[in-house]
């Protein structure tokens, strides 16, 4: 098991040992970060390979590739961002690319025109921008009909997104073998495919709560009582979260309580909890007014109000003041 330290701008290391909340706010800092970076091209949830120089020197591919497998073993986010022709190739199977996978404007755009070409000439026309790249990708040859249009594009597309990054593609192949990864994703492409490729799954209200396991005070206490309070207040935060700006908010609150903002693959260790701060409690000489959380461990520690929009403008404050990590 990997173990993260973050530090702060002076590169002061955090107290404490990391029992899974800082992994998990890594982790997913890092998948963002292979995300967006120039290794990847397309569409923001359906991106394929690119090629570049800087990441090839720096066997960068093979270092993604290690990198998301080690984040869905070991309780970080999927890279739910491949397109399904990045991932068809990663499990063995062939792939017929679009024309729209060209992530190049300029290209795409003479590549429509071609596509669109109702005549030989029309078609020699569009041709002619092209012709250094067509000879480099071996797709230079005369054109003696219509059908020789659609075959072209064809050509022209797998190359663009396949055939000219084949290095990358192996290398990348490379890494998602550390642990294993890989040689399952073959085995079971059916359970791999949601975690590699975009599928819309919105975060609702009632999925938090039931992620949470509740620790009340025994049955009949004082304590019980004022508990059991704040859980409906906690539910009802929960649903004006939804209503008022929908999953994103929920991501912010699972992320303040676990430090991933998305169930993990392989579930979250410990389950998510929620306890409650009653005064005295943990040195507080007075009642607390603002949510606690420890992502090491998964717990919301929620103070006692007696009002919900106290309970909610406190929670509100909490998560737009949570300083989040620094540099690991």
């Amino acid at each position: 098991m990997i173990c993260v330290k973050f530090s702060d701008d002076m590169g002061k290391n955090e107290e404490g040992v990391d029992l899974g909340g800082p992994r998990r706010e890594f982790l997913r800092l890092l998948m963002d970060t292979i995300a967006r970076s120039a290794m990847f091209e397309g569409k923001e949830n359906c991106k394929n390979l690119a090629l570049d120089s800087t990441a090839l020197r720096g066997d960068w591919y093979y270092i993604s590739g290690r990198a998301i497998a080690v984040s869905l073993v070991h309780g970080g986010p999927p890279p739910n961002f491949l397109s399904p022709t990045v991932f068809s190739l990663l499990v063995g199977n062939s792939a017929n690319p679009a024309l729209e996978d060209i992530a190049d404007l300029e290209l795409f755009e003479k590549v429509k025109k071609i596509s669109q070409s109702t005549t030989l000439e029309d078609l020699e026309k569009s041709k002619e921008p092209l012709l250094d790249y067509l000879a480099n990708a071996g797709c230079l040859r005369p054109m003696r009909s219509l059908r020789d249009r659609d075959l072209l594009v064809h050509d022209i597309v797998m190359f663009q997104v396949i055939h000219r990054v084949q290095g990358p593609f192996q290398r990348f192949c490379e890494g998602l073998k550390t642990l294993g990864v890989l040689e399952k994703m073959r085995r079971h492409p059916d359970s791999f495919r949601p975690l590699f490729c975009y599928e819309p799954h919105m975060l609702t209200a009632d999925q938090v709560d039931d992620l949470f396991n509740i620790h009340l005070s025994p049955e009949g206490s004082n304590r019980r009582a004022a508990e059991e309070m704040v859980v409906t207040f906690w539910r009802d935060y929960l649903q004006d979260a939804e209503e008022e700006e929908g999953p994103s908010k929920l991501q912010k609150i699972l992320a303040f309580a676990t430090g991933a903002t998305a169930v993990p693959p392989i579930g979250f260790s410990p389950a998510p909890s929620i306890e409650f701060i009653h005064r005295g409690d943990d040195d507080f000489s007075s009642t607390p007014i603002f949510p606690l959380a420890n992502t090491c461990v998964n717990c919301i520690r929620l103070p006692l109000h007696v009002s919900y929009q106290l309970f909610k403008e406190k929670f509100d404050f909490a998560l737009g003041n949570t300083s989040g990590f620094g540099r690991v």
